[in-house]
């Protein structure tokens, strides 16, 4: 589970991706405006963005990321007070809005909230478990390898879990922004759909795919 911080105050920095890891996130974080930029199509769950950093300010981030990913949570934090500026943040498309001083713990709750990570373990059907954290598959006890691509397309999928995924959300994450066919997102579904017995990935025909309850089927 990927997220981007981008935040110049290196103590605030640290302190956050400190406490991210330790919740079992990878956190890429950057000090500089123009390497975040350069950074973000590397397939994140989540952007968190300070508005005020050196090169390139985080509104330009943002409407960079939205140019192409529509979807992805995203939240900046900034000491501003200036009401033009976080109504743009807002117009541009951010998710959230975060005013420093902060408790990191608020951070945590909108991230949670926002990616829907609010538990750790999820049971697709009975003896078949998904681990976010380390984004593993397991059936009857046993670990089921999954290629890079299948962790980022199953993790996503059932993160959105009862909702549909759209295929350009699939592009985004999945192929990190990357174009991609959508003869090879079916590609990969199949292999997905090998992998779980039983069927709990619906088709939704021309939009992307949905992973429903599966303890009824």
């Amino acid at each position: 589970m990927k997220i981007l911080l981008l935040e110049d105050n290196k103590r605030l920095n640290d302190t956050i991706t400190k406490r991210l890891k330790a919740k079992g996130y990878e956190v890429f974080s950057f000090l500089d405006g123009q390497k975040a930029y350069e950074a973000i199509d590397e397939g994140y769950i989540c952007y968190i963005l300070d508005i005020n950093v050196p090169n390139i300010d985080g509104i330009e981030i943002l409407k960079k990321i939205r140019e192409y990913n529509v979807n992805t949570p995203i939240i900046i934090i900034s000491s501003t007070v200036e009401l033009d500026i976080i109504k743009d943040s807002y117009k541009y498309g951010c998710n959230d809005y975060l005013k420093k001083p902060f408790f990191i713990d608020e951070l945590e709750i909108k991230i949670e909230k926002l990616c829907n990570f609010d538990r750790d373990v999820i049971e697709i059907y009975e003896g078949c478990v998904f681990y976010f954290k380390d984004s593993a598959l397991e059936i009857d006890g046993v670990r089921e390898h999954l290629s890079k691509k299948e962790r980022l397309f199953l993790n996503l999928l059932l993160s959105k879990r009862g909702k549909v995924v759209s295929i350009d959300t699939i592009q985004a994450i999945v192929w990190e922004g990357s174009f991609t066919s959508i003869d090879s997102i079916r590609s990969l579904m199949r292999r997905i759909r090998k992998k779980i017995p039983v069927d709990c990935i619906e088709t939704v025909v021309d939009v992307g795919y949905l992973f429903k309850d599966c303890f009824d089927l």
